[in-house]
């Protein structure tokens, strides 16, 4: 006979990331995946280094030199380093235009969430929030700013011309 699963949903899969990561040393994100599935949940490892982001997760030193998974207490309270912004701009960034307040960012498919994320975690000064599609990223300029000149500040971590 075979067994019926339910598929978890994405919020689910990230509960079950968080609950893994509070109860046990988790190294690297294969190893994630191979807890999930031994679970029955069917996950890349793309896809889990997508949930750790939504999730905030951090690397932490433990004792003994080792690194870790973490979530932080407040996520979203995190301030992600300028290098994390360069990092994740030049990796999925493609395209930045301009419109009064708004910026339009195109992605890679699959990836304006992440940038949306590493935006929001950065506080700039210059950028009041982020909406995001799939490849698609809205970013409205904060009272002071424009949207061109957070356009050239996203050019500038994406090293585009």
């Amino acid at each position: 006979m075979t067994e019926n699963r339910r598929r978890p949903s994405k919020t689910q899969r990230q509960q079950r990331i968080a609950d893994l990561l509070q109860a046990e040393a988790i190294t690297s994100q294969e190893r994630i995946v191979e807890h999930l599935s031994e679970a029955g949940i069917s996950a890349t490892q793309a896809t889990v280094s997508r949930d750790l982001d939504d999730l905030g997760a951090i690397k932490v030193r433990i004792p003994g030199g080792s690194t870790v998974y973490a979530i932080p207490d407040h996520p979203h309270d995190q301030i992600a380093p300028a290098g994390h912004l360069r990092r994740v701009f030049s990796e999925w960034v493609v395209d930045a235009q301009a419109s009064d307040n708004i910026v339009v960012l195109r992605t890679l498919p699959g990836s304006a969430h992440v940038v949306a994320s590493a935006m929001d975690r950065a506080g700039l000064d210059e950028v009041l929030g982020t909406v995001a599609g799939d490849d698609t990223l809205l970013v409205v300029a904060a009272p002071g700013s424009t949207g061109e000149a957070v356009a050239d500040l996203c050019r500038g971590f994406a090293d585009l011309v």
